[in-house]
């Protein structure tokens, strides 16, 4: 029986082709919209309500409401979890 050595660099490679085949799945499957509802940004980032309106507040979260309902662009939320990823 061979013994194989997997190294930091083989996980690395592995790693960055398992995201980008799911990318290409999840690009595949579903399509993006550009506007989200309140309901859907919740889900999305798993926050309570009370969060998400925190988040309009003090202005970490820009929206647009038309009526009765708030949207939330999909750029700003990847932005929003991208600044995150770098504090």
């Amino acid at each position: 029986m061979a013994l194989e050595i997997i190294t930091k660099e083989d996980l690395q490679e592995f790693r960055f082709l398992l995201l980008n085949d799911i990318k290409e799945l999840m690009g595949k499957s579903t399509e993006q919209k550009e506007w989200l509802k309140s309901p859907e940004v919740r889900k999305l980032l798993k926050i309570s309500p009370g969060t998400l309106q925190n988040l309009r507040i003090n202005g970490t979260l820009r929206f647009t409401k038309i009526g009765s309902i708030i949207y939330y662009s999909q750029h700003d939320i990847h932005k929003l979890l991208e600044s995150g990823m770098n504090s």
